[in-house]
This record gives structure tokens, C-alpha cells and sequence, in this order.
């Protein structure tokens, strides 16, 4: 049987991580984990409590309410990837909303919820055969990952393609909206204490800018075969 190896796919919001990483995994054979939608999660649960909002931000009551939030991914057979579950209940479509953008790097600065997620996506990859996308993967969760990708794009390019997203999804909201919220994010994904969005020195930067979702798709799947077929030569 093959040696199967772990993939940690990093970067910016909204440079298309999350779809790369979704058809990576499926072509392979190996799991997909989403640990962006973990941070939402944690966020929405906050909101919904009131502890996070526009004009209020509770640190303390944050982390005094962590051990209330569980999270776990279900397969969707339709859509070929995991759901994830906030306290049983699927959010997938709720974490998506951009009301939670707006909070998620603020809750993600937290080092308790930080550590709290990445004990538990360590858990998820401990088998490798895993794919995950996120900000600190391969800085932080999995630093010594066989493969590293880091994705990058222009900032307009991803507020284009987030508010095209979020348009056909029939959100009303407007492209400087959507392109405030990816500078805003991008500021305090980069400058947080804990665990700040940066390049592993062994990662492939990889700026899909002026890419097609198939032939960055292909790009990386030849990359990731070379790596495999390495670890097994």
C-alpha cells in the first residue's frame, strides 16, 4: 500500500483554498478538512450568544464558553465533501455569511480558540492522507508536512471572485463591501500574535491571479503526485 502523505494548502482569503483543496483530496483519495470553517463556526456560535458582534467583542466570555462548542465534519455524499456540524446542527451555509467574515480573524486572534482548533485538526491528520486548508498549516498544525502550498492572488481579484460568490448565493451586499472585508482580514490574519498568516519556508507560493480553476487545479495535482510518488520511492 502506498505511503500516503499530508497537504497543507495556506493563504490568503478568498484565493480559492478551500475549492482546490475539496477536488485535491477527492481525486486522491484522501480527507478533506476545512479548518477555515472551524474559526466560523466558533464564530457564528459567538455571535449567536452575543458575545461577538459589531459593536461588542467579549475575549473573556469567549473562551469561558470553548468547552460548550463542538465541531465535527459529516460526508455529504452528494457534494463529495464534509459538512461541518456546530453542536450537531449543520452550519455550512450560515458560517458562509458576510457578518461572520467580518468577525472570524477577530475570533481567530484568540490563542485559546487557536489552540483549542489546532489540537483537534492535529487529531483529524494524525494518519496523514490529508488534505487541509487554513492559514497556519503548515506553520503551525502540520510544519512538517510533506507538501505546503501557499496560495496567493491580487486583493481585488479575490474580493471579485468572493462577491461573485456571494452574489450568485443571492447575499445583497456590494463589491466594496466584500473588498473592505478582504483587506480588513488580510490585516489581522498577518499582524495577530498567535499564529500569523505566513509562508513556511518549504512552501510552493502559488498566485492563481491570472488561473482557471482546472489549470490551477492540474498544477497542483502534478505537484502533489511528484511529492506522493516521492514518498514511496
Amino acid at each position: 500500500m502506498d505511503k500516503k502523505i499530508t497537504i497543507a494548502i495556506d493563504g490568503f482569503s478568498s484565493t480559492g483554498k478551500s475549492t482546490v483543496a475539496k477536488r485535491l483530496a477527492k481525486e486522491l483519495g484522501y480527507v478533506y478538512v476545512d479548518t477555515g470553517a472551524m474559526y466560523r463556526a466558533v464564530t457564528l456560535y459567538m455571535m449567536r450568544k452575543v458575545f461577538v458582534s459589531e459593536g461588542n467583542f467579549d475575549q473573556e466570555a469567549i473562551v469561558r464558553h470553548l468547552p460548550f462548542v463542538s465541531l465535527n465534519f459529516v460526508f455529504n455524499d452528494d457534494l463529495g465533501y464534509g459538512e461541518i456540524y456546530l453542536n450537531n446542527e449543520n452550519v455550512e451555509k450560515e458560517i458562509r455569511y458576510l457578518e461572520v467574515s467580518q468577525q472570524v480573524s477577530r475570533v481567530s486572534a484568540i490563542s485559546e480558540v487557536r489552540k483549542m482548533l489546532v489540537e483537534e485538526q492535529q487529531q483529524m491528520g494524525k494518519e496523514k492522507g490529508v488534505v487541509m486548508d487554513g492559514r497556519d498549516i503548515g506553520t503551525v498544525v502540520f510544519p512538517n508536512a510533506e507538501l505546503k502550498i501557499f496560495m496567493t492572488a491580487s486583493t481585488e481579484q479575490r474580493a471579485q471572485r468572493r462577491y461573485d460568490e456571494l452574489k450568485g448565493r443571492g447575499d445583497d451586499i456590494s463589491y466594496e463591501d466584500v473588498l473592505q472585508n478582504v483587506k480588513d482580514r488580510d490585516f489581522m490574519d498577518s499582524t495577530r500574535e498567535d499564529s500569523p498568516l505566513i509562508m513556511a519556508d518549504d512552501a510552493v507560493e502559488f498566485n492563481n491571479s491570472r488561473m482557471g480553476l482546472d489549470e490551477q487545479f492540474e498544477k497542483i495535482l502534478k505537484i502533489a503526485k511528484e511529492k506522493i510518488a516521492a514518498a514511496n520511492s
